[in-house]
C-alpha cells in the first residue's frame, strides 16, 4: 500500500499544538503511585478521545491486584480499530502511572508549563509524552491511509512504577498481549528519539532483616542490637559483594556505560521504634531491623547464582559473628529479556529512524524494568521494544520535561513504523 511519507510526516507537524495541548492534559491528571490516584479519569480521556475517532474501547479493571481498592481502582484502557483487511496487529502500550514529585522542583510539576520548545512536569517524560506522541502519530496514519490492512491498539495502563502488576500483567494473563490478538508491541518509554530499546536487565528486590533481643536503652549489654547486626551485614557487602559486582559486565548494550555491570542498591532500611512517632522515642534496644535490597542483574547471570551471592554472605555472618540471625523475604523477581535486533518490530522501528532523522538508531537495553516483561514472560510475545521520546536520565528527576520537536520526531517514526508493520511495506 503506497503512502505519501511526506504527506504524513506534514500532517503530523501540523498537530504540533494538538500534542502539545494532549500531553498537557494528561500531565495534569496527577496519577501518583502509590496509591494509584485518578486512574480511572485518566483511562476515561484517553479512551473517549480514541472512541471519538472509530476505536472500540474496552476499560479492564484489576481487580484484587495489588494496591486495587474501590478508593483506587486499577482502572485501565485498551482501544482497538479494525483495519480495513485481515492483518497483523501492532499495540502501542504507555503506563498512566507516574511517581511523586519529590522535592526541589521549579516549575509546578501538575501544571504542565510550556517553556520555549519544553513542557515541563511529572510524567511529561515518564511517559505521557510519549503516550501522546503515541496517539497523535496514530491519528495522523489513520487520516492519511484509512483503508490499511490489520489493527492498532493503543493502551493506557496501571501500576508500571510498582511492577505492572495491575496493568500489563493483568491483561497479559488474559490474552491481551499475545498472538493472534497482538502481533508487535511497541512501548513510548523515554529511552531518546533515536534509539531502539531491546529489552532491560533483571531486578531482584528483597528484604533482609537482622534479629536481636530487646532490652532497656540504658542496659544494652542486656540485649542484643538489631541495627548493629545490620551494620555488619552492610559491611560485609561493601567488602566483597560490591567489588564482584563490579567485576560483572555484560555484552548487552545496557545504557548509562555504569549499568553494564551489575548493581546493588540499599533501597531502605530501619530499625528499633516505628516511625511517625510524636515526643521522644522509648529507650529501647532493637530487636529488628529490616532492609530492602535493589540488585539488578545481566542476562549473563542466573536468579539462583544472584540469590546466594546474598544469603551466602548472610550464612556466612551467622557462623561467624555472635548471636547474628536473620530472615529474608523476595519482594519481587523479573529475568533480564532482551529481543532479537531480527524481530520485525526491531527492524521496522530502526528503518523509520533512519527515514525521520536521517541517522543509524542505536540499539540499548534500559538499566531498569519496564512493562517488556509481562509482554515476554506472559504474553510470550517476542516482538516487542521500548522506543519514545523524552531522555532516558531525566525520568524521576525533579524538573522533569519533554521537548516537543522530539515528540514530533517520535511521533513520525511511531507512524511510519506502525505502517509498515501493518502493511508489510517500507514507505
Amino acid at each position: 500500500m503506497n503512502l505519501d511519507r511526506d504527506q504524513l510526516f506534514a500532517r503530523i507537524d501540523a498537530k504540533r499544538d494538538e500534542l502539545v495541548t494532549l500531553t498537557c492534559e494528561l500531565v495534569r491528571m496527577p496519577t501518583v503511585n502509590p496509591p494509584g490516584e485518578g486512574y480511572t479519569e485518566c483511562a476515561r480521556y484517553l479512551g473517549e478521545r480514541l472512541e471519538a475517532r472509530g476505536f472500540a474501547t474496552q476499560y479492564v479493571r484489576a481487580e484484587g491486584a495489588v494496591g486495587d481498592s474501590e478508593r483506587y481502582p486499577r482502572m485501565n484502557v485498551v482501544c482497538r480499530r479494525e483495519g480495513a483487511a485481515a492483518g497483523p496487529t501492532v499495540h502501542f502500550n504507555s503506563h498512566i502511572d507516574v511517581v511523586e514529585p519529590g522535592a526541589g522542583w521549579h516549575h509546578d510539576p501538575f501544571a504542565a508549563e510550556v517553556v520555549g520548545s519544553r513542557i515541563y512536569g511529572r510524567g511529561t517524560c515518564d511517559m505521557k509524552g510519549g503516550l501522546a506522541a503515541s496517539v497523535i502519530a496514530v491519528e495522523a496514519l489513520l487520516e492519511a491511509s484509512p483503508a490499511l490492512p490489520g489493527s492498532i491498539e493503543i493502551s493506557g495502563t496501571a501500576d508500571e512504577e510498582s511492577g505492572g502488576y495491575g496493568g500489563v500483567a493483568y491483561l497479559a494473563e488474559r490474552g491481551f498481549f499475545s498472538q493472534p490478538r497482538v502481533d508487535h508491541v511497541i512501548i513510548p518509554e523515554p529511552l531518546n528519539k533515536d534509539r531502539v530499546c531491546l529489552g532491560h536487565r533483571g531486578v531482584w528486590w528483597a528484604e533482609i532483616e537482622t534479629l536481636g533481643r530487646i532490652a532497656h536503652g540504658s542496659m544494652p549489654f542486656l540485649g542484643d542490637c538489631a541495627v548493629r547486626h545490620m551494620g555488619a551485614v552492610v559491611a560485609a557487602f561493601e567488602s566483597q559483594l560490591f567489588p564482584r559486582l563490579a567485576q560483572k559486565h555484560t555484552a548487552m548494550p545496557v545504557v548509562p556505560d555504569g549499568a553494564k555491570s551489575s548493581t546493588l542498591n540499599f533501597n531502605s532500611m530501619h530499625g528499633g521504634l516505628a516511625e511517625g512517632f510524636d515526643g521522644l522515642p522509648a529507650p529501647l534496644v532493637p530487636d529488628s531491623c529490616r532492609m530492602v535490597i535493589d540488585r539488578r542483574f545481566l542476562i549473563e547471570e542466573d536468579l539462583t547464582d544472584v540469590k546466594a551471592e546474598v544469603t551466602g554472605i548472610l550464612d556466612e555472618l551467622r557462623s561467624s559473628r555472635a548471636h547474628f540471625d536473620y530472615r529474608i523475604r523476595d519482594l519481587f523477581e523479573v529475568i533480564p529479556s532482551m529481543t532479537e535486533r531480527s524481530a520485525d518490530v526491531v527492524v521496522s522501528v530502526a528503518s523509520a529512524i533512519e527515514a525521520v532523522l536521517d541517522r543509524t538508531p542505536d540499539y540499548v537495553v534500559s538499566p531498569g524494568t519496564y512493562d517488556q516483561k509481562h509482554i515476554d514472560r506472559i504474553g510470550r510475545l517476542g516482538n516487542c521494544i521500548a522506543y519514545g521520546p523524552g531522555i532516558l536520565d531525566l525520568a524521576h528527576q525533579p524538573d522533569e520535561y519533554v521537548a516537543i520537536d522530539d515528540m514530533l520526531d517520535s511521533a513520525k517514526v511511531m507512524a511510519l513504523a506502525a505502517h509498515n508493520l501493518l502493511t508489510g511495506v517500507t514507505a
